[in-house]
């Protein structure tokens, strides 16, 4: 296991580089540079000029890359073209409301996934599986922006329980209590979309080893169905559930960009869509390449769990 771990790290390493160059790319082909956003009436042309040479934005596009590898190398991202602050600093004040959202709508997703999808699979053909199976396509269906603006409307607008965005009462100290509540939605809204889709997983997952013969065995020997369902079959058929949860990373980050600009919450995915607005192009590279680090390790985690749920998976 050890060794497979170290493979697939050294593997990692050439593709977050192929990352970084597919993303530098494509941002600096991107219509505009960040010097349009420096424009005024009094802008001549000697000071755009000027702005574009200081930001090293008249080099050749491999050299800024290459300039912009090294310095990652040395643990900095540059500066932000906006704000002129580190964009380490910028990020990590970021990343923590980001991680408290995705965290929270993985906890309700799979509250909501795997229940759902263990009833619908053990009353097939039921009511209750045509009900399960209404609710997974209408999560998956919904665009969470719609949803996320029509619970604004009811919670907020409506019966007035809820804020309406934001991570806590503007003029409040900011407690416990007050970012739980303005959680509530966001966190909501991003978990029922994947809840929607990890639902149908679940219900395939668990169809195919209620079939199996071991578990016809069980009942034999007199162990009731509660057993039989919840320790024996979920535990077999946690394998392709756990590849969902290593797939579902992308997912949450992507919902995250549209689900945090819906309820202005502080954090990487509206800090990226205020990057583009700006052409932050340190900025944007610095939340790429987290993402593509989250996903690697996303992923590495799920293959390490393999073999935690079923020991007679072997890496070699």
């Amino acid at each position: 296991m050890f060794q497979y771990i170290i493979r697939r790290l050294l593997i990692a390493i050439p593709v977050l580089l192929g990352v970084t160059v597919f993303n530098f790319f494509i941002i600096n082909l991107a219509p505009g540079n960040p010097v349009d956003m420096y424009l005024n009436p009094d802008t001549t042309e000697a000071d755009i000029e000027a702005k574009k040479e200081a930001l090293g934005l008249n080099d050749p596009i491999y050299i800024q890359y290459f300039r912009w590898l090294g310095n990652l190398l040395q643990g900095d991202f540059g500066f932000s073209y906006t704000t002129y602050e580190p964009v380490m600093k910028i990020v990590l004040e970021r990343v923590g409301p980001t991680l408290l959202l995705m965290s929270t709508a993985l906890i309700i997703a799979y509250i909501i996934a795997i229940p759902i999808g263990i009833l619908s699979a053990t009353r097939q053909y039921s009511w209750i599986d045509y009900l399960t199976t209404t609710f997974s396509f209408l999560g998956v269906s919904i665009p969470s922006f719609f949803l996320g603006l029509g619970s604004i409307y009811l919670f907020s607008l409506v019966l007035n329980v809820l804020p309406t965005g934001g991570m806590f009462t503007l003029g409040s100290d900011g407690g416990l209590m007050d970012t739980f509540f303005h959680l509530i939605m966001p966190a909501a809204i991003l978990g029922v979309g994947i809840a929607g889709s990890t639902v149908r997983y679940v219900r395939s997952s668990m169809l195919e080893v209620l079939g199996q013969d071991y578990l016809r065995t069980a009942r034999a020997k007199g162990l009731r169905e509660f057993m039989v369902t919840n320790k024996h079959a979920l535990k077999n058929a946690l394998i392709p559930i756990i590849t969902i949860i290593g797939m579902e990373i992308p997912v949450l980050i992507g919902g995250a960009v549209v689900t945090e600009q819906i309820f202005q919450w502080p954090g990487l995915g509206q800090l990226t869509i205020q990057s583009i607005s700006s052409r932050d192009y340190p900025t944007l590279m610095a939340i790429n390449f987290i993402a593509a680090i989250a996903v690697l390790s996303s992923n590495l985690i799920a293959d390490i769990l393999y073999s935690v749920v079923d020991p007679r998976i072997k890496y070699n």
